[in-house]
């Protein structure tokens, strides 16, 4: 692991062309180039607004929906809402992209429903829109993960003593209140792991862009992942990927930081 990342670093000072096979040292500015790249602003704040998204959906309403299912009386009920979540974290990638390629079409499902509510002036081609294309995109990542994240909560949920909540209870401590001061400080470990997979998922995502919209209309869903994927094997620039690589790293790592810092700071 450590030597092909030592590599990668030596690489990004490199100007490489894949085709032509040749290789030349330009210090910072692979970098340099990167840092006034139009495309490059454009791909972190999509990594950015899917990392905001995914917290919020994966993490926050995935948590709310894993205490409300793990409360219903009948636990053949609870069952069936954990499958249905579930489920999508199972299908591949690329069969979500190409269904959801339909659904998002002019005449896709998505505008046969807004038309059948009414509203027609919101009907567009989503995954054809500059404005709405990585939105569509993340939508969709939101629809297949919430449920693995929902499931790893639930479990956490699961191993909380009984007594806990028994006692609260007692105490004339209301649903709500359980939850904020029962379940959630006792599943906070497992929370902040949900918060790593996805903030790391949110600037690694690269299969749902390609496959739905390969980073287009002109750009507009471009995401790191993709810019560095199309830098080394489209354009055969291995030097430029490579330093949109180390950026991508060191993002992680000031993220994962942040992460430790922050969950220090609670345990204290």
């Amino acid at each position: 692991m450590y030597y092909p990342s030592l590599c990668n670093f030596y690489y990004s000072f490199l100007k490489w062309d894949l085709f032509k096979g040749t290789k030349s040292f330009i210090g910072l500015n692979n970098y340099i180039g990167l840092f006034s790249d139009e495309t490059f602003f454009t791909a972190l704040a999509n990594n950015l607004k899917y990392i905001v998204i995914s917290l919020f959906f994966q993490v926050g309403v995935a948590l709310v929906f894993a205490a409300t299912v793990e409360q219903y009386r009948h636990k053949w009920l609870s069952t069936v809402f954990r499958t249905v979540f579930f489920l999508p974290s199972l299908i591949s990638l690329t069969v979500i992209g190409l269904l959801f390629s339909f659904v998002y079409m002019s005449d896709g499902l998505l505008n046969s429903l807004i038309r059948l509510l009414g509203a027609e002036g919101f009907n567009k081609g989503w995954l054809g829109d500059a404005k709405t294309a990585i939105y569509a995109v993340i939508a969709v990542s939101q629809w297949k993960s919430i449920g693995y994240t929902m499931m790893l909560l639930v479990v956490a949920i699961q191993r909380i003593p009984s007594d806990l909540y028994e006692a609260a209870t007692i105490d004339g401590a209301t649903k709500f209140r359980q939850f904020r001061a029962v379940t959630v400080p006792m599943i906070k470990d497992m929370i902040m792991i949900s918060l790593i997979i996805n903030i790391s998922g949110g600037l690694l995502v690269f299969n749902e862009v390609f496959v739905m919209t390969n980073g287009g209309p002109h750009g507009s869903s471009e995401v790191l992942s993709t810019i560095m994927y199309k830098n080394a094997f489209t354009f055969g620039k291995v030097g430029y990927a490579s330093a949109i690589s180390i950026i991508i790293l060191v993002l992680s790592g000031i993220f994962f930081v942040l992460q430790q810092l922050v969950a220090k700071k609670q345990g204290d």
